[in-house]
């Protein structure tokens, strides 16, 4: 008996290990139908992209700018499972909707969830079967 609660002890562990991951890893097998080099090179499309996207922001001076690349975050996001950043993008656009500024607390919080997600990428990356 006291096996079973320490196996259950180490699923659940494993189970918080994956839902704490920045990338969930089962939604982007899906995406790619379960072609690993696909999702090796999707991680790599989208580390670029979100990183494009983030100086974009940044820099942006309108509106329009600043929604543009919102969205294109949020959208490369969620194509991978990036939930956090997408769920970060989605309330910021939902603020500049309402009519609130996008304050620099908020874009430092999107920032700080892609670099996040950028180390993950390239520890995932780094281990690359050949």
């Amino acid at each position: 008996m006291a096996q079973r609660a320490a196996a259950a002890g180490k699923v659940d562990q494993v189970a918080y290990a994956r839902a704490m991951r920045p990338i969930d890893l089962v939604h982007l097998a899906k995406q790619c139908l379960g072609d690993e080099n696909l999702e090796y090179e999707i991680l790599r499309l989208f580390d670029t992209t979100v990183k494009t996207y983030l100086g974009r922001l940044q820099l942006a001076a309108s509106y329009d700018d600043l929604a543009l690349n919102l969205h294109s975050i949020k959208g490369a996001a969620s194509g991978v499972g990036a939930w956090t950043i997408a769920d970060l993008a989605k309330g910021c656009e939902a603020e500049m909707q309402a009519g609130r500024p996008l304050t620099t607390e908020r874009l430092a919080d999107l920032g700080m969830a892609i670099e996040e997600v950028r180390s993950f990428i390239t520890r995932l990356l780094s281990n690359e079967p050949a």
